[in-house]
């Protein structure tokens, strides 16, 4: 098990003096809305009234899930190591958006169907060649699990910045976070089921179906390490390893999607402190991701029915971020700017 100390950023003091600091801009009280909240948040993260965001990154964690044998999915599995391909050759929208907004884009294979040789652009961090079928067997062992998260921690060692976003490629991975989602929070299978890549009203059924007789035969796993080796892939085991460790180190979390979030629900449960160093970025159109943010009680920053992955919210929602921290540092003061403040009562 990973050995690790994430620590609550509350800070009370700290606290008063942001909110003082932002309700001293020359503006109405409370008129940025949403970015005086993610202010606030990132100078919480830093414990500064001077936050500054540096070396933005995100990564992309590519791995394959042998429930794709039940037939979950409307791509076969090979489009995994295509989109793989797709994104060492810059052609994905995570490219595309990352490239736009200066973040570096890294992207891993923690267990993908396919031997990719080396690869200047590609990070082998491979356990297997993609888990096993959680319809009939635990999707990882234990060691293969703790493998995983392990490497996903020695990924965040190596980055040098503050801001981590959380990307993902695997055909399948709806499912096997929709599995993670039911069992972590009790939610109806059938309100956790979507429609992933694009199944069709026929195919969700047999999605939910295959999900429900995968929770009856792993009754007797509950606590949440058990449920990731269960019924998770090794790019969100792998994804549990580095958000925790990019916590520990006071990093600014961009959240995703579905799995992204599946994700981090299995972090949250492990460790309910790195909620405060989240940045949800976006309520994905997949059915059930509304519900997941719901249970555990956060709000995203957009709503553009987006339900692509990739890490494509994340990487939409740094300008809001470099918005909320700029206004903070850089916006003049009542005083400063010798405007007058509204009069009290």
């Amino acid at each position: 098990m990973l050995n690790l100390n994430i620590v609550a950023t509350a800070n009370p003091a700290l606290e008063a003096e942001l909110t003082a600091a932002i309700n001293n801009k020359t503006k109405p009280l409370g008129s940025l809305g949403r970015l005086e909240q993610l202010a606030a948040q990132i100078g919480l993260i830093q414990q500064t009234t001077q936050p500054q965001l540096r070396e933005p990154a995100i990564i992309v964690f590519a791995g394959d899930h042998g429930v794709v044998a039940e037939g979950i999915s409307a791509f076969p599995q090979d489009v995994t190591w295509q989109m793989v391909e797709n994104f060492l050759t810059d052609g994905a929208a995570i490219n595309v958006f990352a490239r736009q907004n200066g973040i570096a884009l890294h992207v891993v294979d923690t267990g993908v169907n396919h031997d990719f040789g080396p690869r200047e652009k590609l990070l082998s961090m491979k356990v297997a060649n993609g888990t096993r079928n959680f319809a009939t067997e635990p999707a990882m062992t234990a060691a293969e699990c703790q493998a995983a998260m392990q490497n996903g921690a020695e990924l965040v060692a190596g980055l040098s910045g503050n801001v981590l976003g959380f990307g993902e490629m695997g055909i399948g991975n709806t499912t096997a976070a929709a599995a993670l989602m039911h069992k972590l929070t009790d939610i109806l299978v059938v309100d956790c089921v979507g429609a992933g890549t694009g199944l069709t009203t026929e195919g969700i059924r047999h999605k939910q179906a295959v999900i429900e007789a995968a929770v009856s035969l792993h009754a007797g796993v509950n606590e949440a390490a058990d449920v990731l080796a269960t019924f998770g892939g090794f790019e969100i085991a792998t994804m549990v390893g580095a958000m925790l460790a990019a916590a520990e180190r006071r990093m600014v979390l961009l959240i995703d999607g579905f799995i992204v979030t599946s994700a981090l629900l299995v972090a949250a449960r492990m460790q309910p402190a790195i909620l405060d160093y989240c940045v949800f970025s976006h309520q994905s159109d997949e059915s059930g991701h509304a519900r997941m943010l719901q249970a555990l009680q956060v709000k995203p920053v957009l709503q553009l029915d987006l339900r692509l992955g990739e890490g494509t919210g994340a990487a939409l929602v740094y300008p809001m971020l470099q918005a909320a921290v700029n206004f903070l540092n850089q916006m003049a003061t009542f005083a400063s700017a010798q405007v007058s403040e509204k009069s009290s009562d």
